[in-house]
Order: C-alpha cells, then sequence, then structure tokens
C-alpha cells in the first residue's frame, strides 16, 4: 500500500476535484464489476441496476453517470442505516427490498438492495451500496409485478434490513428461504452475486484511497463533494425567476377500472431553493401505482427530470446527493406519492413518470428555453413467462423495455426510440430474447412512422414491437403502460406526440385492440403487437427547415401527408424540394389555424376536452373535501364523491366548491363520518 499523501495535495479546489474523480472512479470500476458479471437479461442488457458509495448519514456521496440506473443519488438510504446501525462489523452484508421498513430507499418489492460497511482499522468510513431489479420475488403473477394488485402482499417475499452475510460468512439458511420464494432462483443468486463483486471492489477502491490520502482527508472529502454539488446546484436554481409554477397531469388506471389519477404540483422558486408541493395529488389507490416517498425531500423518484435539467445547465457539476438537497417536498400523507403502509408498489413507475412531466411542465413556465417538450411518458417493462415442460417450472424473462421518443428540446429533436428523462433504459437485442427463451419470436421491432409530435424540432419517434409465442400457458405483463388516452404534449406550437396501442392478432379475424396490460394470457400462434408513443414536438412545424422534413420522409419518421399537411413541405417527382410550392402550402396552414401567437403547450383534443368537462377546481374541491382522512377511507370516499360530480355533469351541471362539499358531507355521513 503506498504511503499517505500530506492533506495539502488533495486540499483546496483542485483537491476537491481530485476526490470527487476519484469516488467518481470507484463506483464507476464497481458497475462495470456488476455489469460484466451479472447473469439475468433486465440486468446485463437492459441495465437496471446501480451502485454507490453512501455517507454515514445516508446520503449517496458518488454514483455512476453513464451506467445502471442514473437516479440513485436521491435514494434515501439513512433509514435503511438507521435499521442496522446498532449491530454493523467488518464483512457484514445487508440485503433488503421492502419500501416500508427501508422507508422509500426501496420503492417496490423487485429491487433488492445489498450494501456493505467499509472499515478502516476498525472505524467505519462509509458504505459501498449496489441494488437490482429481480426478475422475479415471487407473487401472485410471473414476474412479480401487476398493476392490477392492490395490497404489498401480492407482490412478493419482503425482506426487511437483515444481515446476508455475517462477519464474511453467509446465512444460508435465509438465502434459501428467500430463493425459495421466487421463481428464477439460479438467476437471482447470480445476480446478487455481481452485487456482491461490486460491493468488493468498492471496499478495496476506497481503502485503497485512504492508505493513499488517510483516514480523516477522505471522511472530510465525503463531506466537502456533498456540499460543493449542493452549492452549485443552487448557483443554477439561483437564476430562475422566483415564483409559484402550477401543474397537473393523470395516470391512466383505465386498465385497473380507477380512470384518470391526478397528480398535482406548485412548484415554489425562492432564491436557490425549491419548494414541491404536491397538495391536491390523488389519494393511494387499489392498485399497484403507489409509490412510497415517505415525503422525504429530494426524493430520486420526485426529482429525475430536476436532477437531468441541472446537469445540462451545469455540466460539470458533482454528481452526489449534494444536488437534491435544494429540492424540498411536501405531499400529503395517504397520496398516491406518500402512502400508507401495505399499499401495492410494483407499477410505482408510471407514477414516478408522471411526477416528472409535471415538474418539467411546472419549471418549463419559469425557464421555457431549458426544457424539453414532454416524453413518451411510458416506462414500462415487457415480461413473458413461458412453462418448462421438462421441469415443470416457469422460464421468465424480460422481453425489452417498452419505451417511447423522448421529447423535442429547445434547440434539437427528441431522441428516437428511447427516453432519456428517465433512466435511459437499454434495448435487449433480438437474437439475446430469442436464445433465452426459444418459445418467443420477434417478428418486428423497430420506430413508428408518425408518432413523434411535429415542430420545429420533432419529437423522438416511437417504436413498434411484435412478436408471436409458440407455447401454450404463455403469460404477459407489461406493467406502467401510460399515455393511451392523452398523448405527450408538445410546446411552443408544436403538436403532441401519439397515443400508444396494444394489438392482439393483428391483420386476422381475431384481431382486437386490447388497450394496456396488465396479465395476458397466450398460446401457441398468438402475436401482440404494440406501438409506443413519440414525445411531442418543440416550436411550430412552418419554422422546420424543409431539407430536415424531407430528410424525416425519406427516412422513414413521416409520412408523405404528414410534410405536405402539418410541415407543409412539397417535393417534386425527383424527390426535391419544390420551394414555391412549400412556401405556397405553408401560407395556406398558417391561414388556416385558430392562433397567432403560439400556444405554451398543446395538449391535444382528448385531454381538452376533459379540461372543458372537469376543469382544475373540481379535482381541488373533492381533494379538499377529503382532505386528512386515512388513506384507506379517503381513497373510498374520493372514489365516490368523484361518481356523484361525474352524474351531475351527465346531467349538464358543473358543480361548484360548495356543491362538491355539500355532496361530500353526504357521503361521508352515509359511511360513518370523518372517524367512521
Amino acid at each position: 500500500m503506498s504511503q499517505s499523501r500530506p492533506y495539502s495535495a488533495v486540499d483546496g479546489k483542485a483537491g476537491l476535484a481530485i476526490l470527487s474523480n476519484r469516488f467518481q472512479a470507484v463506483v464507476d470500476e464497481m458497475a462495470q464489476a456488476l455489469f460484466r458479471t451479472a447473469h439475468t437479461v433486465f440486468v446485463k442488457e437492459t441495465q437496471d441496476y446501480g451502485a454507490a458509495l453512501v455517507s454515514l448519514k445516508g446520503e449517496v456521496f458518488a454514483a455512476p453517470r453513464r451506467s445502471g440506473v442514473l437516479m440513485m443519488i436521491g435514494m434515501p438510504m439513512d433509514d435503511a442505516i438507521a435499521a442496522i446501525s446498532h449491530d454493523v462489523r467488518e464483512g457484514d452484508v445487508f440485503i433488503s427490498n421492502d419500501p416500508e421498513a427501508t422507508r422509500g430507499m426501496c420503492t417496490h418489492l423487485s429491487d433488492v438492495f445489498l450494501w456493505k460497511p467499509v472499515f478502516h482499522e476498525g472505524e467505519l468510513v462509509c458504505y459501498a451500496w449496489s441494488f437490482i431489479h429481480m426478475t422475479d420475488v415471487g407473487g401472485r403473477t410471473a414476474g412479480s409485478i401487476a398493476p392490477s394488485s392492490y395490497e404489498v402482499y401480492q407482490e412478493g417475499i419482503r425482506i426487511p434490513p437483515q444481515k446476508l452475510f455475517r462477519e464474511g460468512v453467509l446465512d444460508e439458511v435465509f438465502l434459501d428461504t428467500f430463493l425459495i420464494n421466487t421463481r428464477t432462483p439460479e438467476q437471482n443468486w447470480g445476480d446478487m452475486k455481481a452485487c456482491l463483486a461490486a460491493l468488493n471492489t468498492a471496499e478495496r477502491r476506497v481503502r485503497e484511497l485512504i492508505g493513499r490520502y488517510g483516514r480523516d482527508r477522505i471522511v472530510r472529502g465525503i463531506d466537502e463533494v456533498l456540499d460543493y454539488a449542493e452549492a452549485q446546484a443552487r448557483r443554477v436554481i439561483e437564476h430562475v425567476p422566483d415564483g409559484t409554477y402550477r401543474f397537473s397531469d393523470f395516470i391512466e388506471a383505465d386498465m385497473v377500472g380507477l380512470g384518470l389519477i391526478r397528480v398535482n404540483l406548485a412548484m415554489t422558486i425562492a432564491g436557490d431553493g425549491m419548494l414541491l408541493d404536491f397538495a391536491g395529488t390523488a389519494p393511494q389507490v387499489r392498485a399497484a401505482l403507489n409509490l412510497p416517498t415517505y415525503g422525504k425531500d429530494g426524493h430520486w423518484m420526485l426529482i429525475t427530470g430536476l436532477v437531468n435539467w441541472l446537469c445540462t445547465q451545469e455540466p460539470e457539476i458533482a454528481y452526489n446527493a449534494g444536488i437534491v438537497r435544494p429540492m424540498k417536498v411536501k405531499i400529503p400523507k395517504g397520496s398516491i406519492l406518500n402512502p400508507e403502509p401495505g399499499a401495492a408498489y410494483g407499477a410505482r413507475y408510471s407514477t414516478s413518470h408522471k411526477v416528472c412531466d409535471v415538474t418539467i411542465g411546472a419549471l418549463a413556465q419559469a425557464v421555457p428555453d431549458e426544457l424539453p417538450a414532454t416524453d413518451s411518458g411510458q416506462g414500462s417493462i415487457l415480461l413473458v413467462s413461458v412453462p418448462d415442460f421438462s421441469t415443470g417450472r416457469s422460464k421468465v424473462s424480460v422481453i425489452q423495455p417498452i419505451v417511447g421518443g423522448s421529447g423535442a428540446r429547445p434547440t434539437a429533436d427528441g431522441v428516437d426510440g428511447t427516453m432519456v428523462i428517465l433512466n435511459f433504459l437499454r434495448n435487449v437485442p433480438t437474437e439475446m430474447i430469442e436464445r433465452e427463451m426459444p418459445a418467443i419470436v420477434i417478428r418486428r421491432y423497430g420506430l413508428r412512422e408518425d408518432s413523434g409530435g411535429a415542430g420545429r424540432w420533432r419529437g423522438g419517434t416511437g417504436t413498434i414491437i411484435e412478436f408471436e409465442t409458440r407455447s401454450p400457458y404463455t403469460t404477459i405483463t407489461s406493467r406502467a403502460m401510460e399515455r393511451y388516452i392523452f398523448p405527450p404534449a408538445g410546446r411552443r406550437g408544436a403538436e403532441p406526440g401519439t397515443t400508444g396501442f396494444t394489438t392482439l392478432n393483428p391483420g386476422t379475424g381475431r384481431e382486437r385492440d386490447i388497450g394496456k396490460i396488465d396479465i395476458l394470457e397466450l398460446g401457441p400462434g398468438d402475436v401482440l403487437r404494440i406501438g409506443t408513443q413519440g414525445g411531442g414536438g418543440f416550436g411550430d412545424p412552418l419554422a422546420r427547415e424543409p431539407r430536415l422534413v424531407r430528410d424525416d420522409l425519406l427516412n422513414g419518421f413521416i409520412s408523405e401527408k404528414t410534410a405536405n399537411d402539418v410541415y407543409g413541405v412539397v417535393l417534386d417527382a425527383t424527390e426535391e424540394i419544390d420551394e414555391a410550392a412549400t412556401a405556397r402550402r405553408r401560407r395556406e396552414i398558417a391561414a388556416g389555424r385558430g392562433w397567432t401567437v403560439p400556444p405554451e403547450f398543446s395538449f391535444g383534443p382528448a385531454r381538452e376536452a376533459y379540461h372543458a368537462r372537469w376543469p382544475a377546481g373540481l379535482h381541488d374541491a373533492i381533494a379538499a373535501a377529503t382532505e386528512g382522512l386515512p388513506g384507506l377511507k379517503r381513497q373510498l370516499l374520493h372514489g365516490l364523491i368523484s361518481e356523484r360530480v361525474e352524474r351531475r355533469l351527465d346531467e349538464g351541471t358543473v358543480p361548484d366548491t360548495a356543491a362538491v362539499a355539500a355532496i361530500a358531507d353526504e357521503v361521508l355521513h352515509l359511511a360513518g363520518g370523518r372517524h367512521g
């Protein structure tokens, strides 16, 4: 081991940068060790995993920027650390997947966290941390997650924080108990061992840093890099005009019979701080859409879009939990963003993504040229289970992340076929899918024409995937399907993107549109085709350079009809731009518009009609009428009041706040009062 360098060698701003880069190198190596040794497609291809270094207070002080899930910096590790702090020894490795016992570190049971204390001469310095999304952790359906699950007990085996290794010795009884409750035990243990490789890598590298710079300097450096990132984040926030900016959007829970669920935000910027107030957001639901944040400031599933914005404004920002310190939150208890214990959480990604959309929508009103249009809004995971007739067990695997295109940016098109706002999940190669699951044949996988919202900058295109199953008893789940009703909004006069679709047995006499998937049973020869959403466009489509429209047409991103009717670009017989005809066509389109000043957001006819029928004030009134009720009672009464309001709307009456309060009093009386 090399000798310690004098403090002065890593003091000051340059020394802080050295330590920050050293910490970054450790987590990057952790991520590569995990990635290269993982067993399942979802980890080794899609990269749904994480690696981090965590302070003794539970803050992530280093996380990868290019590998795995990119938002670990906002994961709150404090309560998980507190749960085990009475007995932490060298060689221990801890494990948990329980959202309730960790109070929001885990957010559904499929994310299994492993962490290891790093000691120096008997003193605890920090923790090495990792997680993997396990393909299956038991529960009522293969893959463990279905939107229709309504309590956490249906979603698999729960592990409160406990030791997997005790001073280097594996707890085999616990491990066997855990694995026997899952459908993919060998693969799960393989991915867990990949996590262990990452943790051991981190432990070795941190000890090398201590040997080089000394324990005291490393401990001091952990606090300093966190403080430095906070200062950088506050400088960026400080340029945003002070004020309160409001935005709302809706989770589409029609696949479980719950209709539209509002996520409501008032974002207040004051100096270098930010408050995210989610008052008016819908109560927790009897479905797997609940997001267990425990109301924690800077929670990673609330601030992903905001962190991306900070990183684009300050590309050299230190990437750690200091970034999220300025982001305070206020969330009603018992809401879908802060549910009471016992709720189902599996498909919470739908909810997190909607929060991302509303935070960007709110902030875009303050700094309109710094935020993109709405992205596809869907981060679904298409998973298949087929029987293994030789063993009597099931084979379970991810087919693809079913995501759409990214929203157009203020100065560039959106990214085609993937979303960059939330985690950037990678494609699984078709050859890999068919090798792992021979009963599945991919018939088509490519970009979807005319899906990206038209604009000066085009929204990223969605995708189409079509596959055939050749096995009986095939089960398909695709959690977190979204934006089949309301498309991703366009900005600054641009068009919204498209909505999604799911077609069973297309082109046959058995073809039918089945909408969002909960749990779908297929047989031999059945074919499923899924089309994902394109991102919203940015800026007036008539301002798009004609050559870019021509390129999009020739590349199959748009149709000739869209080129002519929306962009006003006309090609001649040689597929070159007819400049005179294009100028005439663009004048015709502009003359027929209903606006001269471009709207900031273009939501599309479906959402505009909904707002006309259900104005924001109605949602606010129902939220106010049920405020303060226990979680389960609030969700029940919220639904009953909404049904009565809906009947009034059918009769042609829009209830005012007083009328909603009267309806609420009547429903509460029938239900035994506020505390009955």
